[in-house]
């Protein structure tokens, strides 16, 4: 299993597809770390020497934010806009949705499980 930026990839998959196991690499970023280094796309994790990978690793050390680096600046931009208090940080800051999605329905997934309301009944019609 090949380790690269600190997250093992899976060695049975092809590059392009490995390379997106690591957090801040996504399909057009592997992509073109292929072609810089002129690996096949085709080319299987498992087929790589230990050189190639050695390439990888310092290609993406030297010209990608990634993992730790890139979460941890993730995170201070979200802290920054929560210590402004502007309405996207007080957004963050009750775990509501921050792109102007609806609430009355569905965002669930910021908002959490419902909580039933004590003492209301169904409106029957």
């Amino acid at each position: 299993m090949a380790r690269i930026a600190g997250v093992n990839i899976p060695t049975n998959k092809r590059v392009a597809i490995s390379l997106r196991y690591i957090y801040g690499i996504g399909p057009q970023n592997a992509v073109e770390i292929c072609e810089k280094l002129a690996i096949p796309l085709e080319r299987r994790v498992n087929q790589l020497t230990d050189e190639e990978i050695l390439r990888i690793r310092e290609l993406i050390d030297r010209e990608y934010r990634v993992e730790g680096d890139l979460r941890r600046e993730v995170a201070m931009n979200i802290k920054r806009l929560m210590d402004m208090a502007c309405y996207r940080g007080l957004r963050h800051r009750r775990g509501l949705p921050v792109r102007g999605q609806r609430t009355h329905t569905n965002a669930r997934t910021r908002k959490g499980k419902a909580v039933a309301i004590a003492g209301k009944k169904k409106v029957t019609k």
